[in-house]
């Protein structure tokens, strides 16, 4: 299969699966809102059985993503965690259940070490995790040999000694992950831009500390048909203008690092990602230009995703219509797309970049979808085999 890029439409949230050409996938945040996911809105897309359908299962017979990212804890990035995903060691999995198996967490204990501080209630979905990826470090410290579903890498050192002794599972920021699941041959590496740590900052902007701000950032490079940089995929979920403005200030003469062909718009195109100014209360606001620059580092050709509910053109945000008209000026963007609104907003589907050695583009038999076993996206020409591996 070629490597490629899934977008569901999940209102103002962020549910993304990277699926490699070796058939390995990687999951970042997922948003399965509870009237969907129990039948009760027929308004909002089904977005749980898109998921299983573009997934594999393993030799046991359950479903797994090899690895998946929590950018941060907010709900719209983890809701339905517990309900679709196994929780706990693999071998308690309930056949039953039939939910989906974590081979291995991609956690940052800084974003919850902040929003802890901030105050900010962890909804249950949230301390799930926390509390799986807990039991995983500690299986580690015990000198337990890596196993799927048990596995974990932490994203960023924490403060006062946190992750000390944890050298062999932690990426620092501005290190590169090279590995999947243990994996060395996973066909992608990814960049680790954010959190900034908190010696980086003054204590006195705090601002940056924010649970948001803590967001996890990630330049993905995706190989295909033997190019190991065929696409750049820059995520950085709830991220805003403060901590832009900080990564240009320390990137900005590093060749490469925020290059991208596809940028996931922060916090769901919300103008608070490239500006200090209110979009709702300021006459004139501004784009912050050192914020901006982080975000317009666009290769030529580069496609921009809106992962949020329609954008109107009125004073909401997110989305900001104002957000979508600055992204949309980017040099070499050559696409935008909102997936509240793609292909239509009356029925909104999965949006699929794929990723070939020529470069990057959207799937076009979208309005054919097959959900179930062939995978998303697939048609009667393009089914996927999804047996066990």
């Amino acid at each position: 299969m070629s490597a490629q890029i899934t977008f569901f439409p999940v209102g103002n949230g962020d549910m993304t699966l990277l699926e490699l050409e070796n058939n390995i996938n990687i999951l970042v945040d997922c948003n399965i809102r509870g009237k969907a996911d129990n039948g009760n809105d027929d308004s909002a897309r089904d977005v749980a059985t898109d998921l299983r359908g573009a997934l594999y299962r393993d030799d046991d017979g359950r479903l797994y993503v090899d690895a998946m990212v929590l950018s941060h804890p907010d709900s719209d990035h983890c809701a339905g965690l517990r309900n679709h995903f196994h929780m706990g060691a693999p071998d308690k999995w309930v056949e039953a259940d039939d939910k989906i198996i974590i081979r291995e967490m991609w956690s940052s204990p800084t974003v919850f070490r902040r929003a802890n501080k901030e105050g900010f209630k962890l909804t249950d979905d949230a301390k799930a995790w926390a509390t799986e990826a807990r039991r995983r470090v500690k299986r580690f410290r015990e000198g337990y040999a890596p196993a799927d579903g048990h596995r974990i890498c932490i994203l960023g050192k924490d403060e006062d000694g946190k992750t000390d002794g944890l050298s062999a599972i932690l990426v620092k920021v501005g290190e590169t992950i090279r590995s999947v699941n243990g994996d060395s041959s996973a066909a992608v590496t990814a960049r680790l831009i954010g959190p900034i740590p908190d010696s980086e900052v003054g204590e006195e902007d705090e601002d940056t500390f924010t649970k948001n701000n803590s967001s996890i950032i990630l330049n993905f490079s995706i190989e295909a048909d033997g190019d190991p940089e065929a696409c750049k995929f820059l995520t950085g979920g709830d991220a805003e203008v403060e901590i832009w403005n900080e990564v240009w200030e320390r990137e900005k003469d590093n060749d490469g690092v925020l290059e991208y062909d596809v940028l996931k718009t922060p916090h769901h195109c919300s103008w608070r990602s490239m500006s200090f100014d209110s979009w709702s209360k300021s006459d004139n606001p501004q784009v912050d230009e050192d914020a901006f620059s982080a975000l317009s580092q666009a290769r030529p050709g580069a496609k921009i995703i809106s992962s949020s509910k329609v954008i109107e053109d009125d004073k909401n945000d997110p989305p900001c219509i104002g957000a979508k008209e600055a992204y949309e000026d980017i040099k070499n963007c050559t696409d935008f797309y909102c997936t509240e609104e793609y292909p239509d907003e009356d029925e909104p589907k999965p949006l699929i970049i794929e990723i070939t050695d020529e470069g990057t583009s959207l799937r076009q038999e979208i309005a054919s979808v097959v959900i179930g076993s062939t995978g998303i996206g697939a048609t009667t020409s393009t089914k996927r085999d999804h047996g066990s591996r």
